[in-house]
């Protein structure tokens, strides 16, 4: 076999293949460290990394790619959404991004039900275009929203719908072509399929499967989900030789797909999801195949140490998620009630969920467990390896009693959920893979579990394919014979090794290529505590498994996550991108630069610090605490970005330009201010906020006091923005929280310096100067709330601030701790404090934005309350409004920005008739809509307050 690899030798090697690539194809080729960076790992436990990455135009452009690879003996490797969990998606020579370019939809014919689509198209773009014709793909891996068809067709990816619709191979008709030596091949079923095969191709299929008849018919197990190995019994005749089943779940080592023509699905009109309770897992799995003769559409299960005290769930330890359709809700809703009366003598409860929205809202706590479940209860590490074995789905419940005495003989945790209806469990296993001691036994555990797997009849893949995973285990599962064949598969296809070598035959061994093995051995010197990741930075970037939520083309529902990538489509500008970067900094192997890495810093450039992925996220990344400390570091003791020292500094200047603000509102409107924004790093394109000629807290000082009360008392924080940009958003909080009958109190009026929660250092990576202001902060509220009394905060950012920013930097310091769990927003301080209180009637529609710091940290279902019970109707945007405090507002962010606007908010805003209320909680939100449209926005308290009875819009506004 020819040596499959260039030797690895220089950079000059490298530069000279991207050169000669550069030069053979129209798309993209980057040799460049950060671009390298971003394709070394997958959702898996493996990191390759890769010489070069290329993001092919078209199929012209794959095959200049593999020619000239081939004749440099480079590997080449295809990839997807890089979702993939057995390493099979991870870099090595060249990787094919058929993301950027390869996503168009060829065609689809609604009458023969099928679609012809590039490898790059995103299962959810599919849907919704067959969904027009009242069609869809059946295949739905949790992933759907990012995950490629040719990433589906290259690991024979299922989901959870595949009890009804199987997996892709079942979906697969037709598939183009090109193999490592050049060949161009439509692949299809039927022997004419086979004869229209180059003839070496031809011969070698037809020889191979003539000679081992006996083996193909006996080798494999019967059971719906047998992914692992190559189907070689798809080729039988009586299988109908079919060529595209058999290079389905190929994983990429036998030939690069540029087309594919795939079958859809005609869902029911209505579906109902019943989710039946069941006292433990055992007795769901043992259940859960005796519901397949009533048709479900899907049958998932899931335990309580996974979800927890989800909302909705029906009484139980365990649950099954069993979808029922109908022609019309109905016949849905009648097929699900007969379903839970038949099995209600195993069930401890159920409920039948006919509302969409809820249905949706279940859904999404089952298609977040593979993010969920990468942290045990108690909040210590756990890893796929193990993710997706199957069994015979009546063999599933005694499979699982001995899969959990395997993990307790070991010494091993994990939370095993799945297509319980299909036999298939997905599990997180809490494997040491930082020491050796931890990797024998993950070794170890690994050959056992195999060998149980195979003997209940089962598959070591049911979904994600082998990769790197378990490839190494297949002769447990198939014996010597059957692997031999694969490996002359393989051979035939791809005689120069030269397809994603390493992945299933001849695998590199599992514990080979550990993305973990590069960082480093000891927690690094950081400012932020990181608790919840026991103060390890590296533990915190390890968050990142992959699965890639970030990567979402829409945002869902109120959900933020991550509207940088939204706007660019790049990855190193989703969440996972910059996790990756920031897990190579750390390595240190492809990423050399440490702290000062430029690519790094190039990267995080562009994130919005929404801390959307704080909440969105399945594993918790918080990419804006990751931003402040890299930026910390990377410009320790050199000179910054003119935005830092402007609106990283703000509440500085804010204070010191109070006195003047008449004069310097007035500047702001001449020549000058263009000269003031060029120096301070700001974005020509942007309007200077007008300063507050009175401040809140001089206001404060001067007013009346209003006649005391008994009711409780709370702390009022005077934030930066309210204080010094919008006073009539705190003198409205003044009115409505004492019209409630609260007494409002403020920090020591007049105080010098002012109070302040840190945000714009924190944004901008000061992190000393942040330390330093809240010490202070915490020095004089500490004893104000030594009683309980809470601190509202009106301004959302300012909020979680305190709430999270300040005892992570403070983390020795308990009286931190205290004032964060003290810190509430405006309506939840109405709703704790003066639950009786009615808000005015105010009986309007109202649009607006959730701050996105309000989603991640704080929450929002008080205000949703609130705004209820004033009769605000309508929802507010989700997504991110853009300008996100000093983002938007520097120089080179505009685009991104406004992009980010345009998503939801604008549209939204513009489309509303004149009498709805614009409604924005943060004064960046509040500020970009009134920079971007026509509309004014305003803080919930000015509405509520202009309703109170006697109160007029100047009585709460002015003076300015």
């Amino acid at each position: 076999m020819a040596d499959r690899t260039e030797t690895h030798g220089t950079q000059g090697g490298t530069r000279e293949l991207a050169r000669e690539l550069a030069d053979a194809v129209r798309g993209e080729v980057s040799a460049a460290a950060g671009d390298r960076a971003l394709m070394t790992m997958d959702a898996s436990n493996y990191r390759r990394v890769p010489r070069a990455v290329v993001a092919p135009r078209d199929a012209e452009d794959v095959a200049a790619v593999l020619r000239v690879c081939r004749e440099r003996g480079v590997p080449v490797v295809p990839r997807g959404g890089g979702t993939s969990i057995a390493g099979q998606a991870t870099g090595l020579g060249v990787v094919l991004d058929c993301t950027r370019h390869l996503r168009r939809i060829v065609s689809l014919d609604p009458e023969a039900g099928t679609a012809v689509v590039q490898p790059g198209v995103v299962l959810d773009d599919l849907r919704a275009a067959a969904a027009a014709h009242g069609l869809t793909f059946g295949p739905d891996p949790s992933t759907h929203s990012r995950c490629t068809l040719g990433g589906m067709i290259g690991n024979n990816s299922c989901g959870s719908h595949s009890v009804a619709w199987g997996t892709t191979a079942d979906s697969v008709r037709e598939l183009e072509v090109l193999t490592y030596g050049g060949e161009r091949l439509r692949a299809g079923r039927g022997t004419a399929a086979l004869d229209a095969l180059p003839q070496r191709l031809r011969d070698g299929v037809r020889g191979l499967v003539d000679g081992d008849l006996a083996l193909l018919r006996t080798g494999y197990p019967d059971l719906p989900r047998r992914i692992s190995g190559y189907a070689l019994d798809a080729l039988l005749p009586e299988q109908g030789t079919d060529l595209a089943r058999a290079l389905t779940g190929s994983e990429g080592t036998l030939g690069v797909l540029t087309e594919a023509t795939v079958a859809l699905v005609r869902p029911p009109a209505a579906k109902v999801l019943a989710v039946l309770g069941y006292e433990d897992e055992s007795a769901a799995a043992e259940a859960a195949h005796t519901l397949l003769p009533y048709r479900p559409l899907t049958v998932e299960g899931m335990a309580a140490d996974l979800v927890g005290s989800a909302a909705g769930l029906p009484k139980g330890g365990a649950w099954l998620f069993v979808e029922m359709g109908g022609d019309e809700p109905g016949e849905a809703l009648a097929r699900a009630e007969s379903l839970c009366r038949d099995a209600g003598a195993a069930t401890t409860d159920h409920t039948v969920v006919t509302d969409p929205a809820r249905q949706r809202a279940l859904w999404r706590v089952r298609e977040d467990a593979s993010g969920t479940a990468t942290r045990m209860p108690d909040g210590s590490e756990a890893w796929p390896g193990w993710e997706d074995c199957a069994v015979p789905p009546r063999r599933l419940g005694a499979y699982l009693r001995d899969f959990r005495a395997l993990l307790a003989q070991h010494g091993l945790r994990g939370t095993p959920y799945g297509h319980f209806g299909d036999g298939c469990i997905h599990v997180r296993i809490d494997f040491d893979l930082l020491t050796a001691p931890g990797i024998r036994r993950f070794r170890e555990f690994s050959g056992d579990l195999a060998e149980l797997v195979v003997a209940h009849g089962g598959s070591l893949s049911g979904e994600h394919g082998d990769g790197q995973a378990r490839a190494e285990l297949l002769p447990k599962m198939y014996g010597p014979g059957l692997v031999g064949l694969f490996g002359r598969f393989k051979d035939l296809w791809d005689p120069a090794g030269g397809l994603n070598p390493g992945m299933l035959v001849r695998p590199d061994r599992m514990d080979d290529n550990l993305r973990f093995a590069p960082l480093p051995k000891r927690p690094v010197d950081v400012e932020f505590g990181y608790p919840h990741d026991g103060g390890d930075f590296s533990a915190a970037v390890r968050r990142c498994v992959g699965v890639a939520k970030c990567r979402n083309a829409a945002p869902g529902g109120s959900a933020v996550m991550c509207p940088s990538y939204r706007a660019t489509g790049e990855e190193r500008h989703s969440t996972r991108g910059r996790a990756r970067l920031l897990h190579e900094m750390l390595a240190g192997e492809v990423i050399t630069g440490g702290w000062r890495s430029e690519e790094v810093r190039d990267a995080l450039d562009l994130c919005l610090s929404c801390k959307g992925c704080r909440s969105d996220c399945p594993v918790g990344v918080d990419m804006a605490t990751y931003k402040a400390e890299f930026l910390h570091h990377h410009y320790a003791g050199r000179l910054r970005p003119a935005a830092h020292y402007s609106m990283g500094r703000l509440p500085r200047w804010l204070r010191a330009a109070a006195p003047v603000a008449p004069l310097l509102n007035a500047l702001a409107r001449t020549p000058l201010a263009g000269a003031a924004k060029r120096l301070g790093g700001i974005a020509p394109q942007r309007a200077i906020p007008e300063l507050a000629t009175e401040p809140f807290v001089r206001w404060w000082a001067r007013r009346t006091p209003a006649p005391p009360t008994a009711g409780p008392a709370l702390l009022l924080w005077p934030d930066t923005f309210t204080n010094y940009l919008a006073p009539e958003v705190g003198r409205a909080a003044v009115r409505v929280l004492e019209a409630a009958g609260l007494t409002v109190r403020l920090p020591v009026a007049g105080r010098r310096p002012t109070l302040c929660c840190g945000l714009t250092y924190v944004s901008t990576g000061q992190l000393d100067q942040a330390r330093t202001v809240m010490r202070r902060t915490v020095d004089a509220l500490d004893p104000l709330l030594a009683d309980g009394t809470p601190l509202t905060v009106l301004e959302p950012s300012c909020a979680a601030a305190l709430r999270t920013d300040l005892p992570e930097l403070l983390p020795d310091d308990p009286r931190a701790a205290r004032l964060a769990a003290s810190v509430r927003t405006f309506a939840q301080t109405l709703e704790e404090r003066a639950p009786a209180w009615e808000p005015p009637r105010l009986d309007r529609p109202a649009v607006g934005q959730t701050h996105c710091h309000q989603h991640a940290v704080l929450g929002e279902a008080a205000e949703q309350r609130l705004r209820e019970r004033a009769g605000l109707t309508g929802g507010l945007s989700g997504g991110c409004c853009g300008l996100a405090g000093n983002f938007g507002f520097e120089r080179g962010h505009y685009d991104v920005s406004v992009a980010c606007a345009e998503e939801q908010l604008l549209p939204s805003v513009r489309q509303a008739d004149p009498t709805t209320e614009v409604l924005a909680d943060g004064f960046s939100c509040r500020t970009q809509i009134g920079q971007l449209t026509d509309r004014r926005a305003r803080h919930l308290a000015e509405v509520l307050a202009e309703g109170l009875a006697g109160g007029g819009e100047g009585a709460v506004t002015a003076p300015r």
